[in-house]
């Protein structure tokens, strides 16, 4: 029988121009981007290029640099250098490209000089989810992951440790003068003194950059040190305040000691306390996913909305608990969608007295662990009332521990964790690409405008376009 092959056409000529759009499927994400991106404000990045006279080279359209680079989130592609190679190998990212292949530095240009502008897509995203329903915040539950920072561990060091380098490299540099000194002289007896004698050894430069280095940290964390004195120094104020007030008001002395004062100028930071000489405002932080390890990286904080698993408020901390939070998150909630939520969840991370007692979350029915029990597991109760002298720990532990707040509990790590995953595992996001909080807290913000948008393309979301 004789064999029968579809023609291999790999040497044809087109005898049409091909079309971008006969390259992709319908319903593609690639699709749905340009429709997205198309809608999007993106006026304060085009206002950035009023500035120019008109002359020289064109640049690329914003929207289609917009384009790639949400694609490339979306895909987990970050290197500008990826990018470029997608657009000659990959056919949506060619799509996306209008068949354009701008070089990686013109992307990474790109992301670096509009990353507000970038940013704050997060925002347009976030709306954009609301209109189309898949915002309730009904229930929405927060939590924190540790992200590594653009910038190895290696590279930072103690309080302790730089003030023992810092000796031993000015003795080192005193060693090597001593030493150019004689040399010169030396020099000068054999050659004459026609030698301009500012000519520094390549050994010599190299310890004092490391002296400068060394020493630009160690005022970094004396000041931090005397920062955080001061904020101690108020918060004890206030309590010695508040316990004479309460002295004079029942006229009994409070038991225990007053608060002590310290005063942040003879604040000295701990020997422990570390700076990385990379990404200085980045942290040593425990790596909560490998017990008993570290990472030099940023506290990367969301809330999300039980509904459609969108994300109604991101940020980024130099904390490494989440202790503090809390209410910043629920204020950033109120923030962008001018609403709080009906139901908030955390982990025993977040909980403090101070925390669900707040003035403003008086009308958030709060969830907080304030343990590591595992609450599928304790005694219910009656659903009776804590007793009227309770404590707010107490109150709270006897709520989630009835039926109704068991049930809202366990919802948390349904709800927050699985968008965890699907940034850094089907993402692959597990550093930042930037350094610096504030670029490092615009990335993440970009990361999460990404994770709504395919939440709102596998919704089957629609745009109503003008």
């Amino acid at each position: 029988m004789g064999q029968n092959f579809i023609a291999d056409t790999v040497d044809q000529t087109l005898l049409f121009p091909p079309s971008l759009h006969d390259w992709l499927p319908d319903g593609h994400f690639a699709r749905f981007l340009v429709d997205v991106v198309s809608a999007l404000d993106l006026s304060a990045i085009y206002r950035s290029y009023q500035d120019k006279d008109g002359r020289g080279q064109a640049a690329y359209a914003p929207e289609m640099m917009v384009r790639l680079l949400l694609y490339g989130y979306a895909k987990g592609v970050y290197s500008s250098r990826k990018i470029q190679t997608r657009t000659l190998e990959d056919i949506a990212f060619r799509y996306l490209s209008g068949d354009q292949h701008p070089d990686h530095a013109t992307i990474a240009e790109f992301r670096k000089r509009h990353l507000d502008a970038l940013s704050g897509l997060f925002t347009q995203a976030l709306l954009l989810c609301s209109e189309a329903g898949l915002v309730k915040l009904g229930h929405v539950s927060i939590d924190g992951t540790k992200i590594k920072a653009n910038a190895s561990k290696h590279k930072a060091q103690s309080y302790g440790r730089m003030s023992e380098t810092e000796a031993r490299l000015k003795q080192e540099i005193d060693g090597l003068l001593k030493q150019a000194e004689e040399t010169d002289a030396a020099e000068d007896a054999q050659y004459g003194q026609d030698r301009r004698g500012d000519e520094l050894p390549a050994e010599l430069q190299r310890r004092e950059s490391r002296l400068r280095k060394i020493g630009e940290a160690k005022a970094a964390l004396e000041q931090e040190a005397k920062e955080k004195a001061a904020q101690q120094l108020a918060e004890a104020e206030q309590k010695v305040a508040q316990r004479e007030e309460e002295e004079q008001r029942t006229g009994k002395k409070k038991r225990g000691r007053k608060p002590e004062v310290t005063d942040p100028e003879q604040a000295k930071p701990d020997d422990t306390a570390q700076r990385n000489f990379t990404d200085p405002e980045s942290r040593i932080m425990p790596d909560g996913a490998n017990k008993g390890s570290f990472v030099q990286g940023y506290n990367a904080q969301i809330a999300v909305d039980s509904a459609s698993q969108v994300i109604v408020a991101a940020e980024v901390t130099q904390e490494t608990n989440d202790k503090k939070q809390l209410l910043p998150m629920i204020a950033l909630i109120a923030a962008n969608l001018e609403q709080k939520p009906v139901k908030v969840s955390a982990d025993t991370g977040y909980f403090s007295e101070a925390n669900v007692t707040h003035e403003s979350v008086k009308d958030v029915d709060l969830y907080v662990a304030t343990g590591r029990d595992k609450h599928s597991n304790v005694a219910e109760t009656n659903g009776d009332p804590p007793p009227a002298d309770a404590s707010p720990k107490e109150a709270m532990r006897a709520k989630l521990r009835t039926e109704g707040g068991r049930a809202v509990y366990k919802m948390r790590k349904a709800i927050v964790e699985p968008v965890f995953g699907q940034i850094k595992e089907q993402r692959g996001f597990r550093r930042f690409n930037l350094r610096g909080k504030e670029n490092v807290c615009r990335e993440w913000k970009l990361v999460c405008a990404v994770s709504n948008l395919l939440k709102l393309f596998r919704a089957g979301g629609v745009l109503e376009m003008a």
